[in-house]
């Protein structure tokens, strides 16, 4: 695996130690965590920001709504689970 430097306060130095020491994972392991999981939260309020927008625009949920009840049709197209 390559390394990068990355410069951290050391007050975040100790706090993710702390974790490291707590969790029994090196500090690579618990920081790679942190920073999957600050990305999803970003990737997830970006979502949140673009439904709300589609739901303020009437026109586009309305046809949101009409294309979900275009995909539900095919739940029942006769075709058999395997």
């Amino acid at each position: 695996m390559a390394s990068q430097t990355v410069r951290i306060h050391p007050q975040t130095h100790a706090k993710l130690q702390e974790l490291a020491r707590q969790c029994g994972e090196s500090m690579t392991d618990v920081l790679e965590k942190a920073v999957a999981s600050y990305r999803r939260r970003v990737f997830l309020e970006g979502l949140n920001r673009d439904f709300a927008a589609l739901r303020a625009d009437r026109k586009a949920w309305k046809e949101e709504l009409a294309e979900r009840a275009q995909w539900d049709a095919t739940l029942a197209d006769g075709l058999e689970d395997d």
